[in-house]
């Protein structure tokens, strides 16, 4: 007859406290996995996020169909400088341009020829000199649209805005045709090219 008292052996015991630790350990796994997961997504919508090259208007520095990675980030904390490459919105076009900036607030742009001045001074532009001297080699202008010009006549870069224009001067849409852009319709900054592999690499933004 059963009583209802039941012995359990020490090497049960042991099996289920072992079975008990393995699963405690499978749920702390989990929850932080999910933990992680979560966190991830959380820095990819607010600090960085993808972005794809469409067009030539970067050449040669950025190809078309280029993946890069942009800081969504760092102009929270300070404006764009000069030189540094960015991602935009064009609300009038509804898509996203990617130029690199040529000046900020204050400053008065003149573009003519191959020659670029801010505030008076002449702008040697490192990033496309060699593109530069092969237009000339060929008795070419790198550029083929001066600014200021008789669609955009103002010169001075005005508060809360950037001048930008692309890499590849004879072939960008940039703020020679539409204008000034908006710091408040900035995307980010292009930091890194991440595919293809082959032309992985960080972004110079140079001066």
């Amino acid at each position: 007859m059963d009583n209802g008292n039941h012995l359990t052996s020490p090497a049960t015991r042991k099996v289920s406290d072992k079975q008990s630790r393995v699963k405690n350990e499978i749920v702390d796994w989990l929850k932080a996995i999910t933990v992680g997961v979560v966190l991830v997504f959380i820095m990819h919508g607010l600090l960085f996020a993808p972005s794809v090259v469409e067009g030539a208007s970067m050449e040669p520095n950025f190809k078309t169909n280029e993946r890069v990675v942009l800081n969504k980030l760092i102009y929270d904390f300070r404006d764009p400088k000069p030189s540094e490459v960015v991602v935009f919105h064009v609300r009038k076009e509804g898509r996203d341009f990617i130029k690199r900036v040529i000046g900020v607030a204050g400053d008065t742009i003149k573009y003519q020829g191959d020659n670029l001045y801010v505030n008076g001074k002449k702008v040697e532009e490192s990033y496309i000199q060699g593109a530069v001297q092969e237009a000339h080699a060929k008795g070419e202008l790198y550029n083929n649209v001066d600014f200021p010009n008789a669609t955009i006549t103002e010169s001075k870069v005005p508060e809360g805005t950037i001048f930008v224009m692309g890499d590849h001067r004879n072939n960008s849409r940039d703020s020679r045709a539409i204008g000034f852009v908006s710091i408040k319709d900035i995307v980010g900054r292009a930091d890194v090219i991440f595919w293809p592999l082959g032309s992985a690499q960080w972004v110079k933004h140079e001066e």
